[in-house]
């Protein structure tokens, strides 16, 4: 049998380590060199490309890269109250994140805000300890044994206090 040894998939099995690149399929290949090398050097440097004052209150979120019907274009997460700032530092991001590659990268800024997030976390946590602890209760209440059932019940008042 006849194997090609210029074929870029290697077809043998290869004993020790084997680079990175080599373990992945081909269409997540194409999608890393297609976008994925820009989006996560933007990431990796978002700090030095938007400056310490945005960096707080905003981050990339999409990279689209540029086709026949539009040109590329960053989607910016920014927290409410903040746009302001960001539409006036446009250019500036702008000519920072092309001088940082070298050529024409992005050529568009599209911001979208948000609200602090931490803020609704919060909430729902809490809301989701009642739920397990109401469901808890359900289950006591089906317990026969009233010595194991009155424990539960001072135990769960405990947690509840907690």
């Amino acid at each position: 049998m006849y194997f090609k040894n210029n074929t870029k998939h290697r077809n043998i099995p290869i004993q020790g380590l084997r680079s990175f690149k080599d373990t992945l399929p081909k269409k997540v290949k194409n999608i890393i060199n297609k976008k994925g090398h820009i989006y996560s050097e933007t990431l990796n440097n978002w700090r030095y490309i938007v400056g310490e004052d945005l960096f707080k209150v905003c981050f990339p979120k999409i990279f689209k890269n540029s086709n026949r019907f539009g040109v590329s274009t960053l989607v910016i997460m920014v927290k409410r109250g903040h746009e302001v700032n960001l539409e006036y530092s446009k250019k500036k991001i702008l000519d920072k994140m092309n001088s940082f590659f070298g050529y024409t990268v992005v050529e568009k800024l599209k911001f979208v805000s948000f609200d602090d997030e931490q803020k609704t976390y919060a909430k729902n946590d809490n809301h989701q300890k009642n739920v397990i602890i109401n469901k808890y209760q359900n289950k006591i209440k089906d317990i026969k044994n009233d010595k194991i059932k009155k424990s539960l019940v001072e135990l769960t008042k405990v947690f509840k206090i907690k």
